[in-house]
């Protein structure tokens, strides 16, 4: 096959399994890491030319690794970020810390990696199987960052952590954020469970940093570790406060540490779950001895697509893709602080492996107009569904609301912008696909709602 664009690349790997459109079969035939192995090997092992920091967790994970690549970079280390999913365009997954590569390059390593798989074949007690989509875009990724020459690479498992593709590397450093109950038809149906998924990214010696983690989870990952005879570094032992607040210009955080230092930064990123995550990225960098106040700009000025996003000013609208109870109420927490209104509309979808219940209990502590609206194709999702539990939800509730299900992404923003006045704000939340969904709606109507305005 002939590689001519990026779109080209894409194709090429959407022809084979993609583990990311499902939501069960968690099985050994599909999920497993030998095949990957061999697929690297088969590459001549591209990951082993670059320093690695691996991450998992359920929520926080991206942010932390985009931190992390953008005070690298900020202190001159070529850095790769491999994030998943992607918001809007397939190359928010491969990038030098946020920064697209250049097309020439992704063309010639597509090429590259096209032209291996040729005479690539993996065969078991099964009998032969093919790379899966998630394991083509990860050799791709580590392609990318071997060709630009990186020297640090930040890397986000996909699923899980154990059978992830990702979890062929040895890094310098291992990553844990939060747990929450995520993708259970998977991963497990407890905290203990999917914290064990997680903790297995945890290899011999390394050492690993756990973020604000707490009871059984803390107590998996503390276990592993000692498995692993793994140096564990918890951020709350090395933290001594932290007080953040969510301004119409950031997320103004102080950070307090043991040692006596500190730091005052204002994130572009809002909301407390930034300021945890960020606190989390510094702590990895000042134990690696890779920590330099000039890095402290590129952290406030770090940011990623879909982590409460401002697309507009009047009305504000903001798209983030929370997806986990602890996550959406952090988001609604920051959300209602910028803006206490009543006037202000959510629109809202979720993926069928998500906490609905809980979901949405949160969204009627917060919000009088929810709109119910798809969060794409790409994984199964029951929106009419959703919008039943929502109303029936409401009714328990000796309160007024508006509630709407409009299944086009597109159609659901022009009816949000319709219903809510300009001292209001318009938030997108319970899924990134639905937040990609609405960024590009929102690019659809910008140049005539703004002309309207104006």
């Amino acid at each position: 096959m002939q590689i001519s664009s990026f779109t080209d690349v894409i194709r090429f790997t959407e022809r084979f399994t993609n583990l990311e459109k499902q939501t069960t079969h968690y099985t050994t035939r599909t999920y497993r890491l030998d095949r990957m192995h061999c697929l690297l090997e088969h590459l001549g092992n591209p990951e082993r030319s670059f320093k690695k920091i691996h991450l998992a967790g359920s929520k926080g994970k991206g942010s932390t690794a985009s931190y992390l690549a953008s005070a690298l970079t900020a202190i001159g280390y070529k850095t790769g970020l491999y994030l998943s999913p992607h918001l809007v365009d397939y190359r928010e997954r491969f990038t030098l810390s946020g920064t697209f590569f250049e097309e020439a390059l992704l063309v010639s390593t597509g090429q590259e990696l096209v032209d291996s798989i040729e005479g690539f074949s993996f065969r078991d007690e099964w009998g032969e199987t093919n790379p899966t989509t998630f394991e083509l875009f990860t050799a791709y990724a580590y392609l990318l960052f071997k060709n630009s020459g990186c020297s640090w690479a930040v890397i986000e498992t996909g699923l899980g952590g154990r059978l992830d593709a990702t979890n062929t590397i040895i890094p310098e450093a291992s990553v844990l954020c939060p747990i929450e109950l995520e993708h259970t038809k998977i991963l497990g149906s407890t905290i203990r469970e999917i914290a064990s998924e997680k903790s297995k990214i945890i290899k011999q010696r390394v050492p690993v940093f756990i973020g604000l983690e707490e009871g059984e989870a803390l107590e998996v990952f503390l276990a592993e570790a000692k498995t692993q005879q793994s140096t564990p570094y918890l951020l709350k032992d090395y933290l001594s406060s932290l007080t953040s607040s969510t301004t119409g210009d950031g997320e103004h955080v102080h950070y307090r540490w043991m040692n006596g230092e500190e730091e005052h930064l204002c994130l572009s990123m809002r909301g407390l779950v930034q300021a945890q995550n960020s606190a989390l990225a510094m702590l990895v960098l000042k134990t690696l001895g890779l920590f330099d106040k000039s890095m402290l700009p590129a952290i406030e000025a770090n940011q990623i697509p879909g982590r409460f996003q401002q697309l507009s000013k009047s009305p504000c609208i903001y798209i983030d893709g929370a997806h986990t109870t602890r996550s959406l109420q952090a988001l609604l927490s920051s959300f209602s602080s910028l803006h206490p209104t009543k006037e202000n509309t959510v629109i809202f979808g979720a993926l069928e492996d998500k906490d609905h219940t809980h979901m949405l209990s949160l969204l009627l502590d917060h919000f009088q107009r929810i709109i119910i609206s798809k969060p794409g194709t790409f994984k199964k999702s029951d929106i009419k569904q959703l919008h039943e539990l929502l109303l029936q939800l409401a009714d328990e509730r000796n309160e007024h609301y508006e509630i709407l299900l409009i299944e086009d992404n597109l159609e659901a923003l022009k009816e949000a912008l319709s219903l809510t006045a300009k001292e209001g704000a318009i938030l997108t939340c319970g899924s990134f696909y639905l937040a990609g969904g609405i960024k590009s709606a929102y690019e659809q109507v910008r140049s005539s709602y703004e002309s309207q305005l104006a």
